[in-house]
């Protein structure tokens, strides 16, 4: 669904990827950690078309996307929610939402009953202003403007950003779904590795901007090594 090959980019003259690899399949989430700096948001930013690489490939669907501007990605169904969940602060959850359909045509009232009926919680505050929920619910919010596109592709940044454990397990539970009942693929940047990996197929970890290990999620939360090093295991190395 969507492969990323030898990606090299930054910031001007500040080189952040150094040949990053990796692949998504549908209805697949994989989850990226890694230490501070390490590359990952500027990973995102990159498949989402917000920096240009300086070398590699971008497929989505097999399609080369690498030089795509960010509205062509949209279109072609690559989602994208920042980790500033940026709603419209003054506008209703519903003006929100069809603020998701800005680039990609689309019937508004089809594309909204879709999204609520993934998420179910929208109806609690419909009509209520965005910038006077409480950061889950902004973040739910979020989620469904991405969903207006009916994305293949869904990428996140740090979801659970502020929230609180019962926030960050509902956002959870709603990527899961998102996932697992619509077929999207969901690449995940999280700093909670823990709750990410419960929920992932897989999982790639960075350092340095380059990859350092891949595998099952499974794998990656039993390895020792893995876990002292990337997730605050208190575990021996072996």
């Amino acid at each position: 669904m969507l492969t990323a090959e030898s990606l090299v980019a930054g910031y001007g003259e500040m080189q952040i990827l150094h040949g990053v690899s990796l692949e998504l399949a549908a209805g697949e989430i994989v989850t990226i950690i890694g230490p501070n700096g390490c590359g990952k948001s500027t990973l995102l930013k990159t498949l989402a078309g917000l920096l240009r690489p300086k070398a590699g490939t971008i497929k989505l669907k097999g399609i080369d996307i690498t030089l795509a501007p960010t509205r062509d990605r949209l279109r072609s169904g690559l989602g994208y929610v920042p980790q500033v969940r940026n709603v419209f602060a003054t506008m209703s959850v519903e003006e929100n939402l069809r603020m998701g359909l800005f680039a990609v045509p689309g019937s508004v009232k089809e594309r909204q009953a879709v999204v609520r009926e993934i998420l179910p919680n929208l109806a609690d505050y419909w009509t209520a202003t965005a910038g006077k929920l409480s950061g889950g619910q902004q973040q739910v919010v979020a989620l469904g403007r991405a969903l207006m596109a009916g994305p293949s592709v869904l990428l996140l940044d740090e979801p659970s950003a502020g929230l609180s454990p019962k926030a960050t397990d509902e956002v959870f539970q709603h990527i899961r779904e998102i996932s697992h009942r619509q077929g999207v693929g969901v690449l995940l940047v999280e700093q909670n590795a823990h709750k990410a990996l419960e929920i992932s197929d897989r999982c790639y970890i960075l350092a340095e901007g380059k990859n350092q290990i891949d595998g099952s999620a499974e794998s990656i939360m039993n390895n020792p090594v893995v876990g002292k090093i990337y997730l605050g295991a208190h575990a021996e190395a072996v």
